[in-house]
């Protein structure tokens, strides 16, 4: 059942923001806003078949057959959601709804798409109406961006069952087996012990398939001293955990043990800068700093970190671009890497809440280098 007073608080931070911008009525699509409003797990899909209308004292959603009734027992007969599933287009239902409310400002996320934007001048223009239509531009992706103590426990139950999968699948893996081997081995346990869903797809990445960041797990078989980089994440009711290990199969050389400490000196620097109001392109920076310092400057190219929540990349992010302050309260990676191309890569990534007082990971798992045993 959701969080109804959780979701009410949801609503009335954005009621601010159409207040602040004198906004009388605002249209959503995109789900992962939609879910975040409503409260309503796993419901949404990859379809976008809902559409919602809020204004100051009233908030409607619009759904089809397929879904209707999971709302309804996701949200409770006693909802302030009005929700109906009206066979009617989705553009001419939210005209209706904005000639009902005789709004005259009503802003769309800029998530809609044009299609949905044209129909909806369209059936404004056929229901007699007039309003300006002005762009959220990302206000409620700012607003997800502070989360409260519901998603927060959310989060932490999904990295509880990633970091048990991570104790297992250390016992499991052994010479011979292959990256897809792993990747079915891991999955499975995760989506058998908690998780309703995955957070993305599973990084397995042995040997020199280690330095492509986002390598796709094939028939590469492991070999005795391969690094190990796996990037997974299991998913909770509709919120994402993100961990990336390095393990090494054997003894490790000097070179792995060397480019291993180096990434975890780099990614426990970041963590312990990481705190409300620094700029996020600074806490990346840092990292470039440690590990072009440690002569491996040229094999860290990717952002440091991103925003994790109902959407596995969120604002904010710890990223060579972003210059704005990280606001208190929200969940961000760190994940530094080296990649060494025909040789091997280390990544290692933990994901947290940045509090008041300094970063905490939800992440339980040792970033002691893991010896597999042979």
């Amino acid at each position: 059942m959701a969080d109804a007073q959780a979701c009410a608080a949801r609503v009335d931070r954005l009621r601010e923001v159409m207040a602040q911008r004198g906004y009388d009525a605002v249209i959503l699509r995109n789900n992962a806003d939609l879910r975040w409003l409503t409260g309503s797990e796993r419901t949404f899909d990859d379809e976008v078949a809902h559409t919602a209308f809020i204004t100051a004292t009233g908030q409607w959603l619009h759904t089809d057959s397929r879904y209707y009734n999971t709302f309804i027992t996701r949200m409770g007969t006693n909802t302030a959601w009005v929700i109906d599933m009206e066979l009617v287009d989705p553009a001419m239902w939210a005209a209706q709804r904005i000639a009902q409310t005789h709004s005259r400002m009503v802003a769309l996320e800029d998530t809609c798409d044009l299609a949905f934007y044209d129909d909806l001048k369209a059936c404004i223009h056929q229901c007699s109406g007039a309003c300006l239509l002005p762009r959220l531009h990302g206000d409620i992706a700012s607003l997800r961006m502070v989360k409260d103590a519901e998603e927060l426990e959310l989060m932490q139950h999904a990295q509880d069952i990633t970091d048990a999968a991570f104790e297992y699948i250390c016992t499991y893996i052994k010479p011979g087996l292959t990256e897809q081997d792993i990747r079915v081995e891991l999955e499975n346990y995760m989506l058998t012990h908690g998780a309703d869903a995955l957070s993305f797809d599973t990084i397995i990445a042995t040997g020199a398939n280690g330095a492509n960041p986002h390598a796709q797990p094939g028939s590469t078989v492991v070999q005795q001293g391969d690094f190990i980089v796996m990037d997974y994440g299991a998913g909770y009711h509709d919120y994402h955990s993100d961990m990336t290990r390095t393990v090494c199969v054997g003894t490790p050389s000097e070179e792995q043990k060397k480019v291993y400490d180096i990434v975890r000196l780099a990614h426990e620097t970041c963590a312990q800068y990481a705190k409300p109001g620094v700029i996020g392109k600074d806490v990346h920076n840092l990292a470039v700093k440690v590990i072009t310092d440690a002569g491996y400057g040229e094999y860290f190219m990717h952002g440091l970190g991103h925003g994790v929540g109902l959407e596995i990349h969120e604002k904010p992010n710890f990223g060579r671009l972003y210059d704005l302050p990280i606001p208190e309260g929200s969940v961000v990676t760190i994940e530094p890497g080296i990649y060494l191309p025909g040789k091997f890569g280390v990544r290692l990534e933990d994901f947290g809440v940045v509090t008041a007082d300094g970063y905490k990971p939800f992440t339980q798992s040792s970033h002691e280098l893991v010896c597999i045993s042979c």
